[in-house]
């Protein structure tokens, strides 16, 4: 018997990790960020982030480039990296905007830039942006599970007759 249809799921708070290792970079974007229907969880460095992702998995990642111990380049490689976490959606906030750099964020798999200084009105867009479309991909992830169940159930009541 199916238990549960795709979009039982209650509406829950998207969770957004803010990543870097200025303060006041980190409270400007979480300031900001009291606008959206969000938790925001902080951390100051790269090691911090990814612990943080293996615990909490948000559902979207702030994350500044230049910071000391790990690279926003390292946290995103090894984000992208893990199955478990590789639908992450990742923007890289940042004041580098050489070619290379962007081209070394899209190589490690950042989904999206902002540039410092941030704007806010920009930065919402793009957090909205990738909020929703974190959650289509959810509801879809989660109907083809309930689909891949009805047709396995429906296969073995085939079987057992």
């Amino acid at each position: 018997m199916v238990k549960k249809k795709p979009d039982s799921q209650q509406h829950k708070q998207a969770v957004v990790l803010v990543v870097d290792d200025n303060r006041e970079n980190l409270e400007l974007l979480e300031a900001y960020l009291e606008d959206l229907d969000c938790r925001t969880i902080p951390a100051t460095d790269g090691p911090e982030a990814l612990e943080i992702v293996k615990n909490d998995k948000p559902d979207i990642i702030l994350l500044d480039i230049m910071m000391p111990k790990m690279s926003g380049f390292e946290v995103c490689r090894r984000v992208k990296g893990d199955p478990a976490t590789a639908d992450i959606p990742i923007i890289m906030v940042t004041a580098l905007n050489e070619y290379g750099d962007m081209q070394r964020g899209v190589d490690c798999g950042t989904d999206d830039f902002v540039s410092k200084p941030v704007n806010k009105i920009e930065l919402l867009t793009r957090v909205r942006t990738m909020l929703k479309l974190k959650h289509i991909t959810d509801k879809l992830e989660r109907t083809l599970a309930y689909l891949a169940e009805v047709e396995k159930q429906a296969q073995s009541s085939q079987t057992s007759r």
